[in-house]
């Protein structure tokens, strides 16, 4: 079994052996193979030991002038088997995530769920409701058009088919404050800084809340603009449409992007006739009045008028309203798959101003902040030398050393919501989307594919990869590493020879 796993790495490691040579006494800890294209792969002796083997991988120019920070458990024991800067802070970028559902599991459990209400201060008379209409959020990051088509087939059901008041949308359950502290103005038109209300709506089942999605389709005549559309249908944005059709032979060139402090999302640039489409997911401003806009759609598609002096605004529900119908979002074990398998940001950031809500009844990021590190803290992490500053991970102020995350990885393996925290961690080299999530196109041989479960992390200058590996004698391994201020190539292939090496090398009984 250990023969055929060492042939499984020697051919992971090389692709085409031309020749293999030993170098000098000085170098000889490892073997030199050179293929066609002149890459250079490195086999490791049989008796290398660990340290050696990973510092030699950290030896790459790639990461002259960056600091790495990698920290190696044993996961049955907690023991650090490797230590490389693992004391030192670094940015995690995405691997924030890591706590931040950590701690939602642990405050708010693994069955939590969201809700939306729908209600009124009024009372039915008839086919008509004397009174306003509200729509309550509380933060369901999940909820979607049909979501709110279904509201307004419930009113229907009841007998509603006239509303005789205001539609009031109420997002009071959060703070208003929609962007996390450290968000650069340059990601806020896109789903990666999408704002954060207590009442959004997501275009489709990868539940980008407070983002639309902009497709770009060619059409048959030169000089004329691109078809573009938006889903869901809402005249709470513009479309302004700069496009232009070229010729087949010319190159696409198109780019979707959100006016700062404004609903107008500029699409420009040229599409080939019949080019392939584009597709974007922009975030919306004021994500709160988008939920009011289509709910409004959905009511007048489901013929419930609404009465000429009727006002569209945001306002709180009073404390004895009527309930008239209500949702549930997934569980928060369920919504952890594309939270954590596809990196959602905006899930992070609604998670962390939901738990302040829920602990301090106060859905502000400062009070969220302060319930994630507390309960890191709980967890085994050092609380005094970590820096927390949002729940996602785009914050370039966030601080984490390698070994306090591998030290968490460790303690929350005796919770009793620990395996469905490890399944929503994406799969190396798995395709299926939501198994394999942001490592589906990484680690995709073997003896690799499908035994790295994993967080990644990437920020400009910094990349990361924190979680768990079966090596291939069944030790069963934790760990954490950060790459920061590095600058050029991609440093991702360093952190899968990292996992590769895991994988391979046989531990000590």
């Amino acid at each position: 079994m250990r023969r055929n796993m060492k042939k499984w790495l020697l051919f992971f490691l090389i692709a085409v052996v031309a020749l293999l040579l030993f170098i000098d006494q000085e170098d000889d800890l490892f073997i030199v193979a050179t293929d066609e294209q002149e890459e250079v792969e490195e086999v490791f002796r049989e008796d290398a030991t660990l340290h050696e083997k990973i510092d030699t991988i950290l030896d790459d120019e790639k990461l002259d002038g960056a600091v790495t920070g990698v920290s190696i458990r044993d996961a049955n024991t907690g023991d650090v088997l490797y230590s490389a800067d693992g004391d030192i802070r670094l940015r995690p970028a995405s691997n924030m995530k890591l706590l931040t559902g950590v701690a939602a599991l642990e405050t708010l459990g693994a069955d939590y769920q969201f809700s939306t209400d729908v209600l009124t201060d009024g009372e039915q008379k008839g086919d008509v409701l004397a009174g306003n209409l509200y729509v309550r959020g509380k933060g369901d990051p999940t909820l979607l058009k049909t979501d709110l088509d279904q509201f307004a087939k419930d009113l229907k059901d009841q007998g509603i088919h006239e509303i005789d008041g205001n539609v009031i949308a109420d997002d009071s359950w959060y703070d208003d404050i929609r962007l996390s502290q450290d968000l650069n103005w340059s990601d806020q038109p896109f789903h990666t800084g999408a704002q954060v209300s207590a009442l959004t709506l997501s275009p489709d089942e990868d539940y980008d809340a407070g983002t639309v999605i902009v497709e770009v389709v060619p059409t048959a005549q030169m000089g004329e603009q691109a078809e573009v559309s938006i889903t869901p249908k809402t005249d709470y944005v513009t479309i302004v449409n700069n496009t232009e059709m070229v010729a087949e032979t010319q190159e696409k060139d198109i780019t979707i992007e959100r006016e700062h402090g404004s609903n107008n999302i500029i699409v420009e640039g040229e599409i080939p006739l019949n080019g392939v489409e584009t597709k974007a997911w922009s975030s919306v401003w004021e994500p709160t009045g988008y939920v009011l806009d289509v709910f409004k759609n959905r009511l007048e598609e489901n013929s419930i008028d609404i009465t000429a002096d009727s006002e569209f605004k945001m306002a709180r529900t009073p404390e004895d309203a009527t309930l008239l119908t209500a949702k549930n979002s997934m569980t928060l074990e369920e919504l952890l798959i594309p939270f954590m398998k596809l990196s959602n940001n905006g899930h992070g950031e609604t998670l962390t101003k939901e738990m302040g809500k829920v602990v301090h009844d106060e859905g502000s990021w400062d009070k969220g902040l302060d319930v994630i590190e507390e309960a890191v803290a709980e967890l085994g992490m050092d609380d005094n030398t970590i820096m927390v500053r949002d729940g996602s991970g785009m914050s370039h102020k966030n601080l984490i050393p390698a070994n306090e995350l591998s030290q968490l990885l460790y303690t929350i393996q005796d919770k009793s919501w620990f395996p469905k925290f490890k399944d929503s961690l994406p799969v190396a080299g798995e395709s299926e989307r939501l198994v394999g999530g942001t490592l589906r196109y990484r680690m995709t041989e073997d003896p690799t594919k499908g035994k790295v479960a994993a967080k990644t992390g990437d920020l400009n200058g910094v990349s990361a990869l924190s979680g768990y590996v079966t090596a291939a004698d069944g030790e069963e391994l934790i760990f954490s590493i950060m790459i920061n201020n590095y600058i050029g190539p991609s440093v991702k292939e360093i952190e899968d020879a990292i996992a590769t090496v895991l994988i391979g090398h046989e531990f000590d009984e």
